[in-house]
């Protein structure tokens, strides 16, 4: 279980709606978390973090036993751009005791509900963290050229500049909105298995990583509950999750530059393309999957399917079943599968928060009304609106990695000082050459 919040994480005070804030950052996940870690120490910057939910937390519903991150602890909130600051995962590590043991676990990945402990930790420790407060409208004020921020709790924050880390909402597939039942998005996982357990079927749809941990959570206990279990891809097969060291490369300042660069629409068919770069399964867990169908095959039949080029085009929920309607894209085959529970692993994606729509002439838009995001993550024709994670579309893979956070954040901070670089922002870092 997740360590419970520290009583002193909450850090009482009197909004004051006079005092103007250097910047105001809205959403708390690890991205603008690891802003706020590196901007503490930076004297003279004035910074706000504001996150509606009552404490930190990040996929809680997927918080298996033994699974890890997929980036190496590096990938820390600050490490990066800072490997002396006081809120590296080291530290908490050492702080908690228990930095001995990971050495010797000789594993470069913390289980993931270990980082969350960890963010948690650093979260407590920062004054400048507000939790509980739901920001209902963004507005700006162009006498004294800044933004106001409101809250649920009826505050009014005042900043010069934002930095919007809201995160990407659980993505439900058309085809399933509104059907009733209980399906449930992968992000809910833990806290409906025990039901899903209970009933005859279950179908996973997802091509990722948490549909795989997912699949093999529940293929471990298919014989003691005795359900079967059907996992379902568009995915013409199942594909691991790239790591290797020249593809890793691309992680970089220079190909973001290079992607940066690019046609909107070149750089869209990118991202479609590389989906295995970022969206792929942990190449373990994909023979963790062989190996536990294969030792099951042994003492008979598995009551499970594995249906790889298969799209969801429809589904209707009856009297306690699901009835999905299925493609088999490469054939061209429809066909349908009835299935009691159903786990929608299928990802996040962003979308542009209401509390902007004061604001949105303010905004740059692309062609497909996305934001126009510079390569500086601003968003506005005057530089004082930034975004974290919400720049797939013009920074490419980059964008969700945590690997890159720390850079992202180094680039960010130097816009908030007006050009001073407090982290040095890594310009080269790759062997290979990305443009001609």
């Amino acid at each position: 279980m997740s360590t419970p919040p520290d009583p002193q994480r909450v850090h009482e005070f009197a909004p004051d709606p006079q005092r103007i804030h250097d910047f105001i950052a809205i959403g708390l996940g690890p991205f603008n978390l690891g802003l706020a870690c590196l901007t503490e120490p930076v004297d003279g910057l004035d910074g706000l973090f504001l996150e509606s939910k009552p404490d930190f937390d990040w996929h809680s519903g997927m918080f298996l036993e033994g699974a890890t991150l997929q980036t190496p602890f590096l990938s820390d909130l600050v490490t990066l751009a800072d490997p002396t600051s006081p809120y590296s995962f080291l530290n908490y590590l050492k702080e908690s005791g228990r930095l001995y043991s990971f050495y010797i676990r000789e594993s470069f990945y913390p289980l993931r509900e270990e980082f969350n402990d960890y963010c948690r930790w650093a979260a407590a420790k920062l004054p400048t963290v507000r939790f509980g407060e739901s920001v209902t409208e963004v507005t700006y004020e162009e006498q004294d050229a800044v933004y106001a921020v409101r809250t649920a709790t009826g505050a009014t924050h005042r900043g010069r500049r934002l930095v919007l880390g809201t995160g990407t909402p659980a993505y439900i597939p058309e085809s399933c909105r509104g059907i009733g039942g209980d399906l449930i998005h992968n992000s809910r996982y833990l806290e409906a298995k025990e039901s899903l357990q209970a009933k005859e079927s279950i179908t996973v749809v997802g091509s990722g990583q948490s549909a795989a941990e997912i699949y093999h959570d529940l293929l471990q206990d298919i014989d003691t509950h005795g359900y079967a279990l059907n996992w379902v891809t568009r995915s013409p097969r199942f594909f691991p999750l790239e790591y290797t060291k020249l593809t890793l490369e691309m992680t970089s300042p220079e190909y973001v530059d290079y992607f940066h660069a690019l046609p909107a629409g070149t750089r869209d068919r990118l991202n479609a393309s590389q989906k295995n770069l970022y969206k792929g399964i942990n190449s373990e867990l994909i023979d963790a999957i062989f190996d536990l169908l294969y030792a099951k095959n042994r003492r008979g039949p598995v009551p499970t399917r594995l249906m790889t080029n298969t799209s969801l085009e429809s589904a209707r929920h009856d009297h306690g079943t699901y009835t999905l309607g299925l493609r088999q894209e490469e054939q061209g085959k429809d066909f349908t599968l009835a299935t009691q529970g159903l786990v929608l692993a299928t990802g996040y994606r962003y979308q542009v928060p209401e509390f902007l729509a004061p604001v949105r002439d303010r905004i740059r838009w692309d062609e497909r009304g996305r934001f126009d995001v510079r390569r500086n993550y601003s968003i506005d024709a005057d530089r004082t609106l930034y975004v974290q994670n919400a720049e797939l579309h013009t920074h490419g893979f980059t964008a969700p990695d945590l690997g890159m956070a720390a850079y992202r954040n180094a680039c960010i901070i130097r816009e908030l000082l007006d050009g001073q670089e407090y982290y040095p922002v890594e310009k080269t870092i790759a062997f290979q050459e990305f443009a001609a």
